[in-house]
């Protein structure tokens, strides 16, 4: 079961007030490799989850059909594997092997077949922990891995991923597309797959389509024809011959924040997340931190961000005699501001025009200069459509964006942002790197964590290499 159609298909969200995609036609047939591309917003995860069955009913409005080998799409699901962009909503075991094996269980896999195709699938991805490794201990790149994994296992005849290498290290994505490439040798699968590292894709797919705001298709046809139209840049869609500027340092401004011997180690790990590791933010600065997936570049953010302790070593606040992480909320949150790696972790409110507003309405900010924050960050990161949305219903795309917003709402001189860049089309990529570049040029001390190597390209003053929780 692996040919689709979308016939006139539109759907809003719930509590929405435009729909995501409208007058969706659409062909896909048996066996072909699909890259869907398309801007920030443009619908590319809301098709992915029409194909795949998983658009109920009472979570929003729907007309026209989508059809998998002419039947709807949510009775074809149990032959449909689909990859969120958040590996988290996937994981559902405590041990790594049995995560995988849940899908092949429920679906009746003869047991002598099960554990095989476990490890086979495991294989693919480049997992490098044992079956009874914890879910709960990996990094978001190796959940990603894993996540992915345990939709390889179940072979399905339709496979949907939705930015399948966006946590993951440059060499952690080749194994992928490379497990990918093997995985659907035969064929028999049909792959739809929207990813932002064009280059890394193509030599997996025979079409690609590019979708507009609102589902509107711009192009479809083969990468040669498609990638031949200049005109796809200014859409805001990531091409094969995509450039940037670098953004240096004006100038250096004094230390904002020091770590020195930074170690971690979380209760009941056999080795520590970090050992020893010394770093320096100064202001007027952006020090890229890289490393492969679970190297440690999350949980130094962390402990740089005061939000976790350090086992060993101290992190010193200019200005402070108090280590962050002992600091009140309202304080730490005015001097240093942290980006989570998933962005829907910080969201506390029903709208996105509220979440902007919680910072400075808990530091009693008067009325008139909060709602010019509000609004003058809706304008710069194109949320301004979006103010009455929850965000919980955004785009990848658009709740990065937000979770940057709602950490620039409260000034802090400090940003540490973990993968600020993740689900960004070429027009906000560009727009965030300009945004992030200027406050730099006025003083802050950005810490960026980044697996996109044109963020470093464009932003690094300073890099850090972490593996296996130590500098290099």
């Amino acid at each position: 079961m692996s040919t689709v159609e979308f016939r006139d298909f539109t759907w809003r969200h719930a509590g929405r007030r435009d729909p995501a995609v409208t007058d969706v036609k659409l062909r896909i047939d048996h066996g072909e490799r699909v890259l869907l591309l398309g801007a920030s917003g443009a619908g590319k995860s809301t098709v992915l989850a029409a194909m795949a069955g998983l658009l109920a009913e009472d979570s929003g409005e729907q007309t026209g059909h989508v059809l998998v080998d002419g039947a709807d799409a949510r009775a074809a699901r149990d032959h449909i594997g689909i990859l969120f962009q958040d590996p988290q909503t996937q994981l559902v075991m405590s041990r790594c092997g049995d995560d995988v094996a849940f899908g092949l269980e429920n679906r009746s896999v003869p047991t002598e077949a099960i554990w095989p195709r476990v490890r086979g699938a495991l294989a693919d991805v480049g997992f490098r922990y044992p079956l009874d490794h914890p879910t709960h201990a990996l990094s978001g790149g190796e959940q990603q891995r894993l996540a992915l994994a345990g939709v390889l296992a179940a072979r399905p005849g339709l496979l949907l991923l939705d930015e399948p290498t966006a946590n993951l290290d440059p060499d952690g994505a080749d194994t992928i597309m490379d497990g990918l490439r093997r995985a659907t040798a035969d064929r028999d699968t049909t792959l739809v797959i929207v990813e932002h590292r064009v280059a890394l894709a193509l030599p997996l797919v025979d079409r690609v389509i590019a979708l507009a705001p609102g589902g509107a298709i711009l192009a479809d046809g083969p990468p040669s024809t498609v990638f031949a139209d200049d005109s796809l840049a200014g859409h805001g869609i990531w091409t094969p011959s995509t450039t940037m500027t670098p953004r240096r340092a004006v100038a250096i401004g004094p230390p904002a924040l020091t770590g020195a011997g930074l170690g971690l180690r979380y209760p009941g790990a056999a080795t520590p997340a970090l050992a020893d590791v010394d770093i320096t933010l100064h202001s007027g600065t952006v020090t890229c931190v890289e490393g492969g997936n679970g190297s440690g570049k999350s949980t130094l953010a962390h402990v740089l961000g005061g939000l976790v302790a350090p086992t060993t070593g101290t992190v010193t606040l200019t200005g402070t005699t108090t280590a962050p992480h002992r600091l009140r909320a309202a304080r730490l949150a005015a001097r240093i501001g942290s980006v989570f790696q998933n962005p829907e972790h910080q969201f506390v409110t029903n709208s996105v025009w509220d979440e902007l507003a919680f910072g400075p309405r808990a530091a009693k900010l008067p009325t008139m200069e909060i709602e010019r924050r509000v609004g003058d960050l809706l304008d710069r990161l194109r949320l301004g459509r979006l103010a009455k949305a929850n965000p919980f219903t955004l785009s990848g795309g658009e709740a990065r964006r937000l979770s940057v917003a709602t950490v620039l709402a409260n000034s802090p001189d400090i940003l540490i942002l973990d993968e600020p860049t993740f689900g960004q089309d070429r027009r906000t990529w560009d727009e965030l790197i300009d945004l992030l570049a200027g406050l730099r040029d006025d003083g802050a001390a950005i810490l960026a964590v980044t697996h996109d190597p044109l963020v470093v390209e464009a932003l690094a003053d300073t890099r850090l290499r972490l593996d296996g929780g130590s500098a290099c």
